[in-house]
């Protein structure tokens, strides 16, 4: 049994009323039909409906045809009843119906109604596909050895976030290369997943385990720094609220706290720099705030500093804990897991090469639990749940994390995609169309479009519509599951849904399609991709994939208007300029984790971790910097913001939250807003923008200037090119582009 869950999961098995009729017939006149209660229930269940209660109402320009919206219509067609009479004498008691009818395709502009239509299930064959249905990004045999970035692939469903994973191929000592899956799982995707593990939670063993320990460094307890720095915080708060000038006595305790900081960080090492620039950056924000006061803020919306809550570091110790005992016997289909403490691969890079390596075993420990996952044959999984690592007490970054490990060598990427299925999770390459679902989808995240009823009810039909598809499959297939053991039917569901998903993805495209558009201004769905800025394709960045946003895209002017003198920056935390630049990408904590990158590089790595910002990386917005004007360290700036601003995966705070994305543990997500216009107008000292993953330094994403801080720094930097034979950045000279 899967933990916590059902025998097999409701998207791979068939309602449980209907499951009955799949017995073997006591006749030789084939399955038995199901009885009527049943036929009509799962008619209605289309609309999450009891039976004669109210139907789904159709969206506006969409007429819900008879076939959806009448129980008493048999799907298709065919001959299913749903009275209490027999079949008249010489009247098979199965008749698998038609095709759905074009009725039900009625209503539906832009789709292509065969691809809908049908309820032909697909041969266990090869066949070829038309270019239409060629993968997006079609899956390497083999990545590239050492690349840290890895190769970036997209997989079909929603089963994963941005529909995206990443193959990495990890050198070794040996020679022998280490690949892996890496990819964050949707959490509506985890119930499934987890089904698929067999799990004893009644055993227990000790185990003796290294695991991390958060605190604060010694540094910052003997010399008071958290204090003194949220005491000044809390003075300039205490000011403004009640709308008091700042006088010098809260002067005096920013510069004692300037003073406690700059002192502790001579001879400081690399955690304790990471430490004593977090803070530096609170006071930075600090000192502004008490010289320019609320200015044209209130105190609720943007004026009030954060709360300055600990730097937190974490230190390795030995314990025992008792953990679950693997299990001998698993269900079917089932794969042997083991719940243990969490933790990440524990690569090395090459700060030369920029090359990653990995032995294939070494861990480095996270705060939270994870199923170590046995797949057989030399394959294995790792798998971080949602459901137990809770926010606040686990790691929040880790939450959806999934990594499948091929056996030692080269060679495994298709394979890595698609023993996804094991963990029933969607395991084929992304196509065209596919891709155009993701986009919509994002872009209704990106622009705030989820609450509005037009939108909404256009995902409800989207999703009926899918429903129709797999209770139409099963009435013309369900004599095929006659005989199968309880394996063969949740292979057999299986198949029908992804089948179904398929088939209805066209319809759906364009019943959402046509609500977005209409709801940005558009006409119709036809209006909006044909407009400028509809993009239904990625982009790559660096080692991942990144979907666009039509509404900064399609209006380049009004963009370029909001953001005149205004630049997005990005501040080095610590650490060697060049290590910046080693791998070609601006990684986020997670992914720089993976690449095998030194620890300190962030400024709140730690807190990051727990509030969920560690999965991405951070920038400010700033009137745009002088070069030259020193005294801010190393500095990488976007005077042309659209160029990030374009991607729909960002999310910004006028002040610092530490990216946060939820509330547990006293963090704050008030005034979180994804609205580039808004973001623009951002004057707070903390402000911060967080891009998923991170940003390719050397692509389409370059920035257009690099301030080094000194003389010395620039030097490096540009050395640094030059050995890598780098001699443009985003179309200028790199001399050009490297300043101080």
């Amino acid at each position: 049994m899967g933990t916590n869950s059902k025998s097999t999961h409701q998207s791979y098995t068939v309602a449980p009323s209907t499951a009955a009729t799949l017995e073997p017939s006591a006749t030789a006149a084939g399955p038995e039909q199901p009885g009527p209660a049943e036929a009509a229930q799962l008619i209605a269940d289309l609309f999450n409906t009891p039976f004669g209660g109210p139907t789904l109402q159709p969206m506006a320009g969409f007429e819900v045809p008879p076939e959806l919206a009448d129980p008493s219509v048999a799907v298709g067609g065919g001959k299913a009843r749903i009275t209490d009479e027999p079949p008249a004498p010489g009247e098979d008691a199965w008749d698998p119906p038609e095709p759905l009818s074009a009725a039900v395709l009625d209503g539906l502009d832009g789709a292509e109604g065969a691809a809908a239509g049908g309820a032909e299930m697909p041969e266990e064959q090869e066949e070829e596909e038309d270019s239409a249905e060629q993968p997006l990004t079609p899956v390497p045999e083999a990545p590239t050895t050492g690349m840290a970035i890895g190769e970036p692939v997209l997989v079909g469903g929603t089963d994963f976030l941005n529909s995206a994973a990443t193959l990495i191929s990890y050198d070794s000592a040996d020679g022998t290369p280490r690949e892996v899956l890496l990819a964050h799982v949707n959490e509506e995707a985890e119930e499934k997943l987890l089904d698929a593990l067999a799990l004893s939670e009644g055993k227990l063993v000790p185990v003796e385990v290294t695991k991390e320990i958060t605190g604060q460094l010694e540094l910052d307890k003997q010399n008071n720094l958290h204090e003194l720095v949220a005491q000044a915080a809390k003075s300039v708060n205490h000011k403004l609220k009640n709308g008091i000038d700042v006088p010098q006595s809260t002067h005096d305790k920013i510069t004692a706290a300037v003073k406690a900081v700059v002192t502790a960080a001579h001879g400081a090492t690399a955690d304790e720099a990471a430490m004593t620039g977090y803070y530096m950056e609170h006071l930075e924000a600090i000192a502004e705030k008490a010289k320019i006061g609320l200015g044209d803020q209130t105190y609720a919306d943007g004026g009030k500093l954060p709360m300055v809550t600990p730097y937190l570091h974490t230190g390795m110790a030995t314990v025992t804990e008792m953990v679950p005992a693997p299990v001998d016997d698993t269900d079917p289909g089932q794969l042997s897991a083991q719940l243990r403490n969490a933790s990440r691969i524990d690569a090395s890079l090459d700060p030369v090469t920029g090359e990653v390596s990995w032995d294939g075993t070494s861990r480095a420990h996270a705060t939270g639990k994870e199923y170590a996952i046995d797949m057989g044959d030399g394959w294995s999984a790792v798998y971080r749940p949602y459901s137990l690592n809770e926010p606040g007490k686990a790691e929040f970054s880790i939450r959806g994390q999934l990594e499948v490990h091929a056996p030692a060598g080269a060679g495994h990427g298709p394979e890595l995609v698609a023993r996804l299925e094991q963990l029933h999770l969607a395991n084929k390459p992304m196509t065209a169309s596919e891709g155009e679902w993701t986009y919509l989808a994002n872009n209704i995240k990106a622009q705030g479009l989820a609450s509005n009823p037009q939108v909404k009810e256009a995902m409800e039909v989207a999703r009926g519509l899918e429903e129709l598809q797999v209770q139409e499959l099963f009435h013309a297939h369900a004599h095929e599951a006659v005989g199968l053991d309880e394996a063969g039917l949740s292979a057999f569901a299986k198949k029908l849904q992804l089948q179904a998903a398929h088939d209805v993805l066209p319809k759906r495209i364009a019943v959402v399609r046509d609500a977005v558009g209409q709801a940005a201004g558009f006409a119709d769905g036809a209006a909006l991709s044909a407009s400028p800025g509809y993009q239904p394709t990625p982009n790559r960045s660096g080692g991942w994939l990144t979907w666009t946003r039509f509404d900064v895209t399609g209006n380049p002017e009004a963009f370029a208007s909001a953001w005149k003198g205004r630049s997005l920056v990005h501040g080095m935390g610590g650490g060697d300029i060049t290590t910046l630049f080693a791998t070609g990408v601006l990684a986020s904590t997670e992914r720089r984790a993976v690449m095998g990158t030194s620890k300190g590089l962030g400024m709140s790595e730690g807190q990051d971790k727990f509030s969920g910002g560690a999965n991405s990386v951070f920038l400010r917005v700033r009137d745009t910097p002088v070069d030259g004007d020193g005294g801010y360290g190393v500095r990488i700036v976007w005077d042309d913001p659209a160029v990030l601003m374009k991607r729909s995966d960002y999310y910004a705070y006028n002040s610092d939250h530490f990216g946060a994305l939820h509330t547990a543990g006293g963090k704050s997500v008030s005034g979180q807003t994804s609205d580039p216009m808004k973001i623009a107008k951002f004057d707070g000292g903390g402000n911060e923008v967080m891009f998923r993953d991170g940003i390719d330094l050397f692509g389409a994403e370059a920035p257009s200037r690099v301030l080094c801080g000194s003389a010395d720094n620039r030097d490096k930097l540009l050395k640094f090119f030059a050995d890598k034979k780098i001699t443009h950045l985003a179309g200028k000279p790199v001399a050009d582009i490297v300043g101080i």
